[in-house]
């Protein structure tokens, strides 16, 4: 299906999806400089349409794996936006009782195996998924996103391999947004990254990734193709990352990209790709897009003011949740 097929209301659920994750990230830089969250992050924006169109092609029970920049693909498979900003505040009511911070936000229930600030670390845990799906035969596939700096670590190489020769059911979702932090792909890389995967035996395609409506499409024929027991595949999604590579990293001196290279990629911002592919549908009308925009931004509010409420944990309960009571003799109290 091409992007100009797509009904205007699976546009408009990416695109309110797409906008959920702008405003909280916009929110999380924010609540940085007010030092109401005491670390940095690694924001997701200008690269939205990646985690929008993949999880438009999956259910609940599939599995995704994300990464130290994975704010965007824990909303877009359906997380909560408080529980993640209490998570970020340190609160207990974060998903991870505000002991994990940005890089580790999971939700089980929803088939998210975890964000991981381990380069490449997400692929072979969604191997192990997968191959867990196959041997239950279940119809359910594995979705790990990494950027393109992890085409160059081994644990991510091996992934490729032995989902290759175990025909596992997983997608394997290429973030390239150009940079290795500040370094260039041309620089890391020679060739083209779907080539690299194709070498395995992988089915690969690429993507623009500023369009989440074709990103969905790439998607669903990969994931459908997977669920068929076709074995795995890989999706380059070429996106770009309109922040710096942290917020560490806001306002420092660095000439690795120029303004204009960004300015030109923010002509292609996802945001606006999917509202001017709502535009030109007669079932939808320009005004809604600000209504959408006002039902987000009270939605996020709502959310951090319920996110404040939380209480922060008792230094009392530092290793709780830490440790499992594995072996006898286990410190009491330690562990639930």
């Amino acid at each position: 299906m091409s992007a100009s097929n797509l009904d205007a209301t699976s546009l408009l659920s990416m695109y309110r999806k797409m906008r959920l994750i702008r405003r909280f990230e916009e929110r999380t830089a924010e609540l940085i400089d007010a030092g109401e969250i005491r670390a940095h992050a690694h924001l997701y924006i200008g690269e939205e349409a990646v985690a929008v169109g993949v999880s438009a092609a999956l259910v609940e029970k599939d599995v995704t794996t994300s990464t130290h920049r994975g704010h965007g693909h824990i909303l877009a498979k359906g997380g909560d936006p408080m529980r993640m900003f209490a998570e970020l505040m340190g609160r207990e009511a974060g998903y991870n009782k505000g002991r994990g911070g940005s890089m580790h936000i999971a939700d089980l229930g929803l088939g998210i195996f975890g964000a991981n600030g381990i380069v490449g670390a997400g692929a072979p845990m969604a191997c192990g998924a997968a191959r867990m799906f196959k041997n239950r035969d279940d119809p359910f596939v594995a979705v790990p996103f990494f950027g393109d700096g992890a085409m160059n670590q081994g644990v991510l190489l091996e992934s490729l391999n032995i989902a290759a020769i175990w025909d596992l059911p997983v997608v394997f979702v290429c973030e390239n947004n150009n940079y290795a932090i500040t370094s260039p792909i041309t620089d890391m890389v020679r060739g083209s990254l779907a080539d690299r995967a194709a070498g395995f035996g992988l089915e690969a395609e690429t993507v623009d990734g500023m369009d989440a409506a074709a990103v969905r499409d790439a998607a669903t024929r990969l994931v459908e193709r997977a669920r068929a027991g076709k074995g795995a595949s890989f999706l380059e999604c070429r996106t770009y990352r309109f922040e710096a590579h942290n917020t560490a990293l806001r306002g420092s001196d660095l000439t690795y990209r120029t303004a204009a290279e960004i300015e030109r990629w923010r002509e292609r911002d996802p945001l606006t790709v999917t509202a001017a592919q709502l535009d030109a549908d007669e079932g939808w009308a320009s005004s809604d897009r600000s209504t959408i925009d006002a039902e987000i931004d009270n939605e996020i509010e709502s959310a951090i003011a319920n996110a404040r409420e939380s209480a922060f944990p008792s230094a009392s309960t530092a290793l709780d949740h830490m440790y499992a009571q594995t072996y006898p003799g286990f410190p009491a109290g330690v562990a639930e």
